[in-house]
């Protein structure tokens, strides 16, 4: 193995053997029996581990001797990756918004094969990261700006109408409520007994906005300050119920309602781990992979530090690469047992 590579021998395999699309573009595996490279999702049949060399890119592979593989095409990923930041960069450079056709026009690309492509690389569609995009930028100016309406325009929406109906549904609150703190909104919060301590549930009528452990009604009013905090009572007992099962065996799908709200790459990251199957993990390097930006691992990190509902957004199925837990809010020890439950050694 060639000195370069950033991962360790082991975790390239594993990504070969799961065929890891989140490893691609990352280091390719070249098979000695066959003289062949290849990227970690090819779907052809695995070779023996013994007869697996890893390099850094195929650049690498060729000058050792090996050729690419002719069906999982290893040499266009780093293009696909060139595309996708580059049309990362026209999103967030062009103000007015830039159509699907004219976006892939510009990479190079077809448009129907770019939008599986960006959205294999980034989680969502251009569309989709161009709102986010939006909402993000609404957030900040609702904050900057001395009036909605001009925080509505500054953001770069074409019309308070235009942002009703994609921003503000994607926010959560409405833009006054926002920019006042949670005005105008109630949010209804019990405490519930879990096997792992008093949980914390909150929720607005859209969904959960708040599930932590160790807090109380005092963290609802430093997060939310405007908005009318009241106990739950019946009115939130069916959902509290449903949350204190997702502790309890967290290894079940449990469909539940959100309200919450980050940056385009932490709700990215916060779809990637949702998407992560129970009793599986993700590293913090294959998440910001997946959220679209690679080198990011550090906000990945933060993007789970972030997530305003344990459990229901499973951010303890991230761990660091070389295996061990790393962080958790709530402490290793809740983290370590919410693995177990779901078959994580």
């Amino acid at each position: 193995m060639t000195q370069q590579l950033a991962i360790d021998a082991d975790t390239a395999w594993a990504a070969f053997e799961r065929r890891d699309r989140a490893y691609d573009g990352h280091f390719v595996g070249a098979v000695t029996s066959t003289g062949i490279y290849c990227k970690p999702s090819c779907p052809a049949r695995h070779p023996k581990r013994e007869n697996v060399l890893f390099y850094r890119d195929g650049a690498e592979a060729r000058e050792a001797g090996f050729r690419a593989c002719l069906r999982c095409k290893p040499d266009e990923v780093g293009r696909d990756r060139v595309a996708v930041a580059r049309a990362v960069a026209l999103i967030e450079a062009d103000e007015d918004g830039i159509g699907l056709e004219e976006l892939a026009a510009r990479v190079g690309y077809a448009p129907h094969h770019f939008h599986r492509l960006f959205k294999r690389a980034t989680g969502v569609t251009p569309a989709a990261y161009a709102r986010g995009l939006k909402a993000q930028r609404a957030a900040k100016a609702l904050i900057d700006e001395d009036t909605v309406t001009q925080a509505i325009y500054e953001a770069g929406y074409s019309a308070p109408s235009r942002f009703y109906e994609g921003g503000a549904k994607r926010l959560g609150m409405t833009p006054s409520a926002w920019r006042k703190g949670g005005a105008g909104v109630t949010i209804r919060w019990t405490i519930a007994d879990t096997s792992l301590g008093p949980m914390l549930v909150a929720a607005t009528d859209k969904g959960l906005c708040r599930v932590s452990f160790d807090e109380g009604e005092q963290a609802l009013k430093e997060r939310f300050p405007k908005a009318e905090i009241v106990p739950g009572g019946a009115a939130l007992a069916d959902l509290a119920a449903r949350v204190v099962a997702s502790v309890e065996s967290p290894d079940r799908h449990h469909d539940l309602p959100l309200d919450v709200q980050g940056t385009a790459f932490q709700e990215a990251v916060w779809q990637a781990l949702r998407a992560i199957p129970a009793g599986e993990t993700r590293s913090y390097s294959e998440l910001a992979a997946i959220a679209g930006n690679p080198k990011a691992v550090r906000a990945a990190g933060t993007a789970c530090g972030h997530n305003q509902v344990a459990v229901v957004i499973p951010c303890h199925r991230a761990q660091r690469s070389d295996g061990t837990l790393g962080g958790y809010a709530y402490g290793l020890d809740r983290k370590a047992v919410l693995l177990k439950r779901e078959g994580v050694a």
